[in-house]
């Protein structure tokens, strides 16, 4: 197992995260976790059987063909071992170091697998319009529990748009951004036991998986408690209002 990072380390990613809005953690999870956890995201999807696809309507425009995609939301809820995982200090250290608060608590989690040779994108977006909040002190982690490459549809962002707010989305398609070119996007390749945290308000998106191999992630969204949303969005996410870390001063929990 890794050890979580030293404070100067937290304080070297929380200024990158305010400059670029967003910062790759190398290594916060082991091969052999990432592995693991791998393996039991499979498992978990296989166990379950979900035939419905997530695949935005948008993203057709970014493909050759017909793409699919597997996912669950909140994985914690199926199997203890990712539970574990949300309060893992190596995470959620990081997270609170990123936010510039004392505590964390959950909004939702998705598990991802993009199969191979036509894993679906996702075009470009913020994750404010989903799930708005007045302070905007709401995040995301991607856990990559395999290598992804450019050629298995790594995530791209856009660095330091975050500084310009939420921008206009188009409800039509899934709420992408209609006026950013996808090229414009610095991909972010990454290898098993990397962690992507970026802020809501950063515009980021993924792209096709060519590979011959899946790409599996899992996504958790975390906020500031003391941040009260101005819309109420996924009132069915099992968890939300969790704390992962410290305490929540309002008790509000899920409202």
């Amino acid at each position: 197992m890794t050890i979580t990072p030293a404070r100067a380390e937290l304080s070297s990613l929380a200024a990158q995260y305010d400059e670029q809005g967003f910062v790759l953690v190398k290594g916060l999870l082991s091969k052999e976790e990432a592995a693991y956890y791998r393996g039991r995201s499979h498992d978990l999807l296989a166990q379950l059987n979900r035939e419905d696809d997530p695949t935005w309507q948008s993203a057709m425009g970014l493909a050759d063909g017909a793409t699919r995609l597997q996912h669950l939301h909140d994985a914690q809820f199926y199997d203890a071992e990712f539970a574990k995982l949300l309060v893992d200090p190596r995470f959620t250290d990081v997270a609170a170091a990123v936010m510039q608060v004392e505590n964390v608590q959950l909004h939702h989690t998705k598990l991802f697998v993009k199969p191979p040779e036509n894993g679906s994108p996702f075009p470009l977006h913020q994750d404010y319009p989903f799930f708005p909040h007045q302070y905007h002190r709401v995040g995301a982690a991607i856990f990559h529990f395999d290598d992804a490459p450019v050629e298995k549809g790594c995530v791209r962002v856009i660095p330091g748009s975050h500084k310009s707010g939420p921008r206009e989305h188009d409800p039509e398609g899934s709420f992408h951004l209609t006026d950013v070119p996808f090229d414009d996007a610095t991909p972010q390749p990454a290898e098993a036991g990397d962690v992507l945290f970026f802020t809501y308000l950063t515009v980021h998106g993924s792209g096709v998986n060519v590979s011959d191999q899946p790409r599996t992630t899992w996504l958790v969204q975390y906020r500031d408690p003391s941040d009260p949303p101005t819309v109420k969005t996924h009132e069915w996410s099992l968890g939300q209002g969790m704390m992962l870390r410290g305490v929540d001063p309002t008790g509000r929990s899920n409202v």
